[in-house]
């Protein structure tokens, strides 16, 4: 993991599913041009786990998620000055999305959401997430 003196710098979020008749969908985020899962930073005191489902509420709206697979995760490489970013899998059965307002931004931190497949979300995602599509892809099964 990075670390940026004795702190790590860990960003921490949900690769969410949904099942549908048309199969499996993944919830994805677009700030800028770029699209990522539900993520933010860990903060004092929080388990990566807790920063996680906080952070999909603040970024989502979402409040159910079950965590299925368990609480195995996937972490990326090194990026932006040393941070890594660790992802959980988790299931919903909630369709609607609500962006919330960052107090920081006093706007959403996301332009758009997207519910896409597993095959989309690979062609829309960054190299650095692409690997975790794949992930989540092959723990689900889809």
């Amino acid at each position: 993991m990075a670390t940026k003196g004795a702190a790590t710098i860990l960003s921490c979020g949900v690769v969410v599913v949904r099942q549908t008749a048309s199969g499996w969908l993944t919830l994805l985020l677009r700030a800028y041009n770029h699209w990522d899962f539900p993520k933010g930073m860990c903060e004092d005191g929080e388990t990566p786990l807790e920063a996680a489902v906080r952070e999909v509420g603040e970024e989502s709206g979402l409040s159910e998620l079950a965590f299925a697979w368990g609480e195995r995760f996937t972490e990326t490489g090194p990026y932006q000055r040393g941070k890594v970013a660790r992802y959980y899998l988790a299931q919903t059965s909630q369709e609607k999305i609500v962006m919330g307002i960052s107090p920081d931004l006093g706007r959403p931190e996301h332009h758009e959401y997207r519910w896409v497949s597993f095959d989309t979300a690979h062609d829309l995602a960054s190299p650095r997430v692409r690997g975790v599509v794949q992930w989540a892809r092959q723990v689900v099964g889809g």
